[in-house]
């Protein structure tokens, strides 16, 4: 989950910025992303008995809501400490280490395939990978970032600017599936029909600004910030920027647009 993963050969090293602080992630980080995995549970319309993967599955949260709906649930993803906290979460689901362009499933062992941003527009062709382990008729569901810039909640993505120039450069690739048409593109590319772009609910919500900035201190962009800025620039930053978004008796309260796409990997001629 939220993976951008560096080129393919070099996938393991995706743990060095998100599984350094996998227990803050999964703690005061993930729980935000809540709306959006329900939401497209619902969209999907996940039932009893369904097998279902979760591409890039960070600490398994999404996961374990799916498993709540009665899916029987796999998980994998680039980052082992994630991972362990996936598996404690998810005693009963199939979760793995390991490169999404590599899934260690055979052909068709799925009937739903999820990536809450964890597929972006650098791993693009991790697509084929989950055309190849879905059913025929099966359905895919990823998340991708939306019009950031235009976004409320913009701010709460500053501090990753931090990063050097070449890692925002690269930033700014990994979100351009969340542009009108390329990631109906990039399905149709790989054999998927019946594409759909949904809008998918977004929040993230923290008590003070030192909260918020320990989280997404524990994201992989934020590692990136700070071995350009240091810990304590990066840490100062993120205080200022959300001290400036503090409302009275409220929570401080990002708002991000989020596009989903729902797709389905066609029968059996």
């Amino acid at each position: 989950m939220n993976d951008p993963g560096p080129p393919r050969s070099d996938w393991t090293v995706v743990d060095q910025g998100w599984g350094r602080r996998a227990v803050d992630f999964a703690t005061l980080s993930e729980l935000a992303n809540c709306r959006e995995y329900v939401a497209l549970h619902h969209k999907l319309a996940l039932d009893e008995g369904v097998r279902l993967l979760d591409v890039a599955c960070g600490s398994g949260l999404a996961l374990e809501l799916a498993h709540l709906r009665g899916a029987l649930c796999s998980g994998i993803d680039a980052s082992a400490r994630l991972v362990s906290v996936a598996r404690d979460r998810n005693p009963s689901a199939d979760v793995r280490v390991g490169d999404m362009h590599a899934l260690p499933w055979g052909e068709a062992s799925f009937d739903v395939v999820t990536s809450f941003r964890g597929v972006w527009g650098t791993t693009a062709t991790a697509v084929a990978e989950i055309g190849r382990v879905l059913v025929p008729g099966g359905r895919v569901g990823i998340t991708v970032w939306g019009h950031i810039k235009a976004s409320p909640g913009a701010w709460a993505l500053a501090p990753f600017l931090l990063a050097d120039a070449t890692k925002v450069e690269n930033q700014a690739a990994m979100v351009a599936l969340g542009r009108p048409g390329v990631g109906e593109e990039l399905l149709a590319r790989y054999g998927f029909v019946d594409i759909q772009r949904v809008d998918v609910p977004f929040v993230w919500e923290f008590t003070d600004p030192e909260t918020y900035a320990r989280a997404i201190s524990s994201t992989g962009p934020a590692y990136e910030a700070i071995q350009n800025a240091g810990e304590a620039a990066f840490t100062d930053a993120a205080v200022a920027e959300a001290t400036r978004h503090l409302r009275d008796g409220l929570p401080l309260r990002a708002e991000i647009a989020v596009v989903g796409y729902l797709a389905r990997k066609p029968n059996l001629s």
